[in-house]
């Protein structure tokens, strides 16, 4: 019975096979004839598309002669970068591209740009009159520092015709390296004139007094220290004489730089790079110390031509290192390289006050003998979490929290004041401008 049932099943399939068969059949059929009616209809059309296909075809090999010209080999261009990027600032790189064709072509740029910018769509676009030389200029910000390896520059031409393109391969790999930032540097150089940075309002500190060290004798105008007067020279010329003084030179200025992992290392080495262009600038002499478990860089403090350069060459590749900074080896370090009174600018990040604390013997030994500036960052993150409105219990956590770690930032700052040792609390990027307010301020001072 199944079987009966199996092959009555079978036969069924077999004929639905058939007439879905003869059904396609027919609607074949029925588009062939279509087509012969629309073929009869316009007859003209297979001849209007063979002289419509020739004429592209020809078009082709007239712009493939065009381009692939045997006189021209190369197309002139170039790519001018700095010598050096500075980290954290826009950079112009320039390309220069030469028309060598005896008609208007339009070129495709791309250029090979280094791996850290992770910039894979670079495509500038110009159309160009015959034997003419255009230029154009774009900017790249790296924000780490390092080598950064450029590759070659491939540009495809076109002429009017667009059919073909023709690739030129330009070879200009090279190799830039990526410094602290020099462009903040040379910015805030105009610091190291006093009355220069009044002007510019980026000064802010008072000059309270004066060194020793005696420069001149002048006319006395209003806002001259009184006590300046020189009398002898006020009864000879009959009118009012003032000594001028300027600050102490040849001071020795370390940068003392904590590469451990609590460290926001970048925001450190841009402002070292800065003020040690201005303390040379200030007849200073600059030296710098990397360390963490152990001290990686020395640099003696001095006043050559070349001493900034050694600087940057010492900064420029340095890395954090991800462990616990060893203190009592910086001391040590400092008594045998140090031999006379110094200003020592500290580039930490104490977070807590009992990681502080673990570390205060060896600051206080190095303010016994030199003049300690500690240097170390607000937590910008805490003050937006400050700012946030509670609405849960969560919140209300996360606020107490903040506000014992910003607290705690502030006790850090006491603690340090009270055993002799100034420091200097700011967020990263006001950095610069706070420490070099402070190296001014001390040395209007007379403290280094």
């Amino acid at each position: 019975m199944c079987s009966k049932r199996y092959l009555l099943n079978s036969k069924y399939h077999d004929d639905q096979i058939s007439a879905q068969f003869f059904s396609d059949a027919a609607r074949l059929y029925q588009f062939g004839r279509l087509c012969n009616t629309f073929r009869f209809l316009f007859s003209g059309i297979e001849a209007l598309a063979k002289v419509a296909l020739f004429v592209l075809f020809t078009l082709a090999v007239l712009d493939t002669l065009l381009l692939y010209s045997a006189r021209i080999k190369t197309l002139p261009a170039s790519r001018l970068a700095p010598k050096r990027l500075s980290n954290g600032d826009d950079n112009i790189i320039t390309i220069t591209v030469e028309n060598p064709y005896p008609f208007t072509a339009s070129f495709s740029v791309i250029d090979e740009l280094p791996i850290q910018f992770q910039k894979r769509d670079f495509l500038y676009q110009l159309s160009m009159p015959p034997r003419t030389k255009k230029r154009f200029a774009y900017t790249l910000r790296p924000t780490t520092r390092g080598e950064y390896h450029f590759g070659n520059l491939n540009i495809y031409a076109q002429s009017a015709l667009s059919f073909v393109s023709r690739r030129f391969t330009i070879q200009a790999a090279t190799m830039v390296p990526t410094y602290p930032s020099y462009l903040q540097m040379q910015r805030y150089e105009l610091l190291a004139t006093a009355s220069r940075s009044m002007e510019l309002g980026l000064k802010r500190i008072r000059r309270i007094g004066h060194t020793l060290e005696f420069e001149r004798i002048k006319n006395y105008v209003i806002g001259d220290d009184i006590r300046t007067i020189n009398w002898k020279a006020t009864a000879r010329r009959n009118q009012l004489m003032v000594n001028q003084y300027q600050d102490e030179r040849s001071q020795l200025i370390y940068c003392l730089i904590d590469m451990g992992r609590v460290m926001l290392l970048d925001y450190a080495i841009n402002t070292t790079l800065a003020i040690s262009n201005i303390a040379l600038k200030k007849q200073d002499r600059a030296g710098l110390i990397m360390f963490s478990s152990k001290i990686h860089s020395i640099v003696p403090a001095e006043r050559r031509s070349g001493q900034l350069v050694k600087i940057i060459q010492t900064l420029y590749n340095q890395d954090t290192k991800f462990e616990e900074s060893d203190y009592e080896m910086l001391f040590i370090t400092v008594q045998r390289q140090i031999h006379q009174r110094a200003l020592l600018l500290l580039f930490t990040n104490f977070e807590t006050l009992s990681s502080m604390r673990r570390h205060l013997k060896y600051l206080q030994h190095l303010a016994a003998r030199h003049l300690l500036v500690t240097i170390f960052f607000e937590n910008t993150e805490l003050h937006t979490l400050l700012e946030r409105k509670i609405k849960t219990f969560e919140d209300a956590y996360i606020k107490t929290i903040a506000e014992k770690f910003t607290f705690e930032k502030r006790e850090i700052v006491l603690e340090l004041n009270r055993h002799g040792i100034q420091s200097v609390l700011t967020p990263p990027k006001n950095l610069s401008l706070r420490l070099i307010n402070k190296y001014l301020e001390l040395k209007a001072r007379g403290l280094i």
